[in-house]
């Protein structure tokens, strides 16, 4: 590490799931560093979606190494997901045609919820997951895939919890850690949110100010896709013996098949 800033400085662990950030500190200057992360991050940082990227280094075993400005601020708390500020930035993400660009040049291409579906049956079957309520939950993902229409598809981040988003101390909202992002249906990103965060009877409002209507369409797609995604974080779940995680998946999954 030193190589890449002289050994003034001090760096130390981020932490998080791959080990590879790092927080660099001298004379009261910040950075955080990460090895290996997405050329996407450059647009991001250009569209003011994450904190300003400062330089990009590439280490001789091939490894590269961004900079990102250090900002002092905090997480979301999970009663803040329901604001104005997290509509609009989010809004802003999902309308970018330039991040788009950037993904498809990156080789992404759309993901489609047959795709989501079928590795989702073959992940189950290896790791040999089962529960009464996922045998329902893949019963109604068939049952309606069919009659998932979407004409539009954008970059979504596909993990919009409240731990990914910082608020700064000036007030400026960034969503960070886009390792998973793809190019899909927004209802992706929407439907966890509302799901997660937001009352039933305040998803119009919430809607409203991200600038989209609650049609029974979009209705039956974050259904979907919220479903979808639980089962893929079971998976993962069951990947890290993360077993605490893994009931409250399936609790989550148990309101969303069987909400009475």
């Amino acid at each position: 590490m030193e190589q890449l800033l002289g050994k003034e400085w001090d760096i130390t662990p981020a932490g998080g799931a791959t080990g590879d950030a790092y927080f660099a500190e001298y004379e009261g200057r910040k950075l955080f560093l990460k090895r290996n992360s997405s050329p996407f991050l450059a647009v991001l940082s250009a569209e003011g979606i994450v904190p300003k990227l400062v330089w990009t280094k590439r280490l001789e075993n091939g490894d590269v190494f961004t900079a990102q400005q250090w900002l002092n601020g905090r997480e979301l708390k999970p009663h803040e997901m329901g604001s104005e500020q997290v509509a609009s930035l989010l809004s802003k993400i999902h309308r970018s045609k330039e991040l788009v660009i950037m993904l498809k040049r990156l080789g992404k291409t759309p993901l489609r919820p047959e795709m989501m579906l079928q590795t989702l049956k073959g992940s189950f079957a290896r790791y040999a997951l089962a529960s009464p309520f996922i045998d329902q939950a893949f019963h109604w993902l068939e049952q309606h895939l069919s009659s998932l229409q979407c004409d539009e598809h954008v970059v979504c981040h596909c993990d919009i919890n409240h731990n990914n988003w910082l608020l700064a101390e000036d007030g400026k909202l960034y969503l960070i850690d886009w390792d998973g992002a793809m190019i899909a249906d927004p209802a992706i990103d929407i439907g966890m949110l509302l799901y997660s965060y937001i009352p039933e009877e305040k998803w119009e409002e919430w809607l409203e100010l991200y600038g989209l209507e609650l049609t029974d369409s979009l209705r039956l797609r974050m259904k979907w896709y919220t479903i979808a995604q639980t089962l893929y974080s079971l998976v993962w779940q069951k990947k890290k013996n993360a077993k605490k995680e893994m009931q409250q998946s399936l609790h989550f999954l148990r309101k969303l098949v069987d909400p009475v």
